[in-house]
């Protein structure tokens, strides 16, 4: 039962997540100025303009480089949510912690699906976990990084912008770009399957993720491969004091609600 609703939970956000991001991708083909940004749909002006903003901000106070300042956009975005990430991981051990009533249950009711459903749900309803919560949290998330990304994306004066090798404008033209991403998206997708052993959804994510990824990077501008590493980056330092740090000292317990 709760292989069920684990991976029908992390494909229900896979689809989510796919769909915001392409949508996010496509609203705009070509790059825009801030003007054009201020005046332009509700969601441009109202959300993408104010990234961006940022971002030329941030340009400015490292002589123009835009590199950097994509980097310190993912890590002040990233910081600001992280309370929705550690209500994912306290959801997270939550469910690890019933695993083994939830495979007595699984055991004991195997030849009557509808009962093993109650007996679960009845043992969520105990322990007030919702099976769905690790997902929302994500959800969340999705516009916020579409922001971000659409912000990166639409930006001229990041196009025209020469950062290390790179033309941020266009493609990386020796693929270094599309490989770190997509190793830095296999590793912490590693780091999150080895610690949520009850999801069997993982095993898949872990490899289409970074093959989808990689695919993705090489038809976009260099800005955007480079952000997605940056942002993996942050992920793997994340996972690494949440799940494996924790582990090593001993200190698997379920956080409090």
């Amino acid at each position: 039962m709760l292989s069920r609703i684990s991976k029908r939970s992390w494909f229900i956000f896979l689809a989510l997540a796919a769909i915001m991001l392409l949508s996010g991708c496509s609203t705009q083909t070509h790059t825009v100025s801030m003007d054009d940004l201020e005046h332009g749909n509700f969601w441009e002006r109202n959300v993408v303009y104010y990234f961006s903003l940022a971002l030329e901000t941030f340009a400015k106070w490292f002589g123009g480089e835009y590199g950097i300042a994509i980097l310190l956009m993912v890590i002040i975005v990233r910081t600001l949510i992280l309370p929705l990430t550690l209500k994912q991981y306290r959801s997270s051990k939550a469910m690890q912690a019933l695993q083994p009533e939830l495979a007595k249950i699984k055991e004991k009711h195997k030849d009557n699906p509808q009962k093993q459903q109650e007996e679960t749900m009845k043992l969520f309803q105990q322990h007030q976990v919702n099976p769905l919560a690790g997902c929302l949290p994500l959800i969340v998330q999705m516009p916020i990084f579409i922001a971000l990304y659409n912000s990166i994306y639409m930006n001229e004066n990041i196009r025209e912008h020469t950062f290390l090798w790179l033309q941020l404008g266009q493609k990386d033209p020796y693929y270094i770009l599309p490989i770190l991403a997509a190793i830095t998206t296999f590793i912490q997708s590693k780091m999150m399957q080895s610690q949520q052993k009850a999801m069997p959804a993982m095993q898949g994510i872990i490899l289409i993720f970074p093959v989808l990824i990689f695919v993705m990077a090489l038809s976009f501008p260099a800005a955007l491969p480079l952000y997605w590493i940056f942002s993996n980056i942050y992920t793997i330092v994340q996972n690494y004091f949440l799940y494996v740090r924790t582990s090593s000292n001993g200190k698997e317990s379920v956080p409090a609600k």
